[in-house]
């Protein structure tokens, strides 16, 4: 697992996806109470999801935030989009993301799009492949992009050079 992320030292935007009215049916009648997903990010690499739910919207949303700033990953990219492709799995939520030229923009749908515009990426096209649950498509959008890795990584996770994991197996180094 990753290192955490200090929510505080970044400049944090945050993006409400979904509000939804919860009632509780007790002895005298319905307790009506609201639940807020929201994603926050910097637009630099970071970004989280967190629920929230309270009895007021505005206290349902900022326990959201809260819970979404424990909650951030750091994105690997490659200028302006991603490294490869990838699918990010949460639940019954399925995500495809795949790396685009420069120029192309966002494409991605409601819920997957504040993630992926909070994250910083400029250039993706994704597509939601089952569940189309917000909490659901979130939450398997940030599992792929937390699961992205680019050449520096690799190399340093293989103990060899960034030209070496271009190469393969063919061309081996010599001694």
């Amino acid at each position: 697992m990753a290192s955490k992320i200090d929510a505080g030292a970044l400049d944090i935007k945050e993006k409400v996806v979904s509000l939804n009215r919860v009632a509780k049916v007790v002895k005298g009648g319905r307790t009506f109470r609201f639940s807020a997903l929201v994603v926050v990010g910097d637009e630099n690499g970071h970004v989280g999801c967190g629920m929230g739910k309270a009895a007021e919207i505005p206290d349902a949303i900022r326990k959201g935030i809260e819970d979404a700033k424990k909650n951030m990953v750091e994105v690997a990219m490659v200028g302006t989009t991603i490294p490869h492709q990838i699918i990010g799995k949460h639940c019954a939520g399925e995500v495809l993301l795949k790396p685009a030229t420069e120029g192309t923009g966002v494409i991605a749908g409601g819920a997957a799009r504040a993630v992926i515009e909070l994250a910083g990426i400029r250039d993706i096209r994704t597509k939601s492949l089952r569940s189309n649950n917000p909490k659901n498509v979130v939450c398997a959008t940030i599992q792929g992009l937390a699961s992205l890795r680019n050449a520096e990584g690799v190399a340093k996770v293989r103990g060899i050079s960034e030209k070496q994991v271009f190469r393969g197996k063919t061309d081996e180094v010599e001694a």
